[in-house]
């Protein structure tokens, strides 16, 4: 188990790729605190870990205010211990073409998938700062590498994690910390099983391996991030996308 004896903090990881990651940490040995705004679906996020709250528990938090992140990664540290791993991957979409986007939509993508990530980030490097370790991970998107038609402000925010992730990896480096972020393709997550099926049938045909992702998927590629075995690496991108991007 490559994990053993870390905690990690987890943002939307109560379903998703957020909750296929907090099982694969929990199973690589970590303690994992699962962050969301839907207080609603912790029951059964925890009830599906099968893991004790010695190990695991879950905060509402909504990563846009300071003052709550500040408040509760001091709760976790009381309660899991010192926060060793920090992925940042809540996010939200509020898809329109461009010409039809309202501020409203491009407001409240900006503010959950960026500014939250830029919050959260920060918070946590102070804490790794002073113990000299760490590890932050960021959900980019195969979207903030090449774009896509509806989604200008997802884009906007996915490329802007590429370079929140690589100024941070330049800046926190010598302080024992690494950052790199995940850039998904599409996953079969709540979200994605959304989208019409002959449109899930032309992203798949789209991919090398003839498949969608499975959060499982990403989750592997976070923990591989997380783990030792990747001591050596900050500043990156790993596309998961199943061969689409070629």
């Amino acid at each position: 188990m490559k994990l053993t004896g870390k905690t990690a903090i987890i943002t939307g990881g109560a379903r998703g790729i957020g909750f296929a990651t907090a099982r694969r940490f929990l199973a690589e040995g970590a303690n994992v605190a699962l962050w969301d705004v839907q207080a609603g679906l912790f029951d059964e996020a925890l009830r599906r870990l099968e893991v004790g709250p010695e190990r695991v528990r879950a905060y509402e938090v909504d990563v846009t205010s300071r003052e709550q992140v500040q408040q509760t990664i001091a709760k976790v540290e009381a309660d899991l211990g010192a926060v060793d791993i920090f992925v940042n991957n809540a996010g939200i979409t509020r898809d329109s073409m461009f010409h039809k986007m309202t501020d409203d939509q491009w407001d409240a993508v900006l503010n959950v998938n960026l500014k939250g990530v830029f919050i959260c980030g920060q918070e946590a490097a102070l804490r790794m700062r002073e113990r000299g370790r760490g590890v932050i991970l960021n959900t980019s998107s195969v979207v903030g590498l090449y774009g896509n038609v509806g989604q200008t402000n997802y884009a906007a925010t996915k490329f802007g994690v590429i370079g929140l992730t690589k100024t941070w990896a330049k800046e926190l480096g010598r302080k024992g910390i690494r950052v790199n972020a995940v850039a998904p393709g599409f996953t079969l997550t709540e979200m994605v099983k959304t989208v019409p099926a002959p449109v899930l049938e032309k992203m798949q045909e789209k991919t090398s391996l003839n498949r969608l992702g499975e959060p499982e998927d990403i989750a592997a590629a976070f923990a591989f991030l997380a783990s030792d075995d990747a001591a050596y690496i900050t500043g990156q991108v790993l596309s998961v996308d199943g061969g689409m991007t070629l």
